[in-house]
């Protein structure tokens, strides 16, 4: 399967930066080592046609090599996320609560690069229809956006 294309801008945070590139290293030395002992190790067994522990470490190789090519990828056309945490604004690492018209329930998220997305954490990503909608908003503001629901309409209670 092709690496998916990255869009020109890649933003992620200092932190998420930090991560893949330590993550990158990690895989580059430790992990292609492991996975060479391992291939190794299968081909000593004798027949590869057969050999169920060659065919494993050759598909994480496989998996590794990708995940290496993509990391590589992320980390060199990454723009780390510069906007300052404006308390008035909605941008980069801002936590914003919003509630949906109607409702009583209060939503908080952290709006992150979409390499950071994660909703079990409440990480959303700038790009998502929800995140783009709330860049640039402030306190009080009403915004709407279209979801396969339909149009939402949510009002921003509070930025930090």
């Amino acid at each position: 399967m092709a690496p998916t294309a990255l869009p020109p801008e890649t933003v992620v945070s200092q932190e998420k930066f930090d991560e893949m590139v330590k993550e990158l290293e990690f895989l580059k030395t430790t992990r292609r080592t492991e996975i060479a002992k391992s291939l190794e190790y299968a081909r000593s067994l004798g027949d590869l046609s057969e050999n169920a522990e060659y065919q494993e470490a050759r598909d994480l190789q496989a998996a590794t090599e990708e995940r290496i090519k993509r990391l590589e990828e992320v980390v060199k056309h990454a723009q780390i996320a510069t906007d300052a945490k404006k308390k008035d604004v909605v941008g980069f690492g801002s936590k914003v609560s919003i509630k949906k018209e109607g409702a009583a329930d209060i939503h908080e998220y952290t709006i992150v690069g979409s390499q950071e997305a994660d909703m079990r954490e409440k990480k959303l990503s700038h790009i998502s229809p929800l995140g783009a909608a709330l860049m640039g908003k402030k306190k009080g503001d009403t915004f709407t956006f279209e979801t396969p629901a339909g149009k939402q309409t949510y009002t921003v209670e509070k930025i930090a």
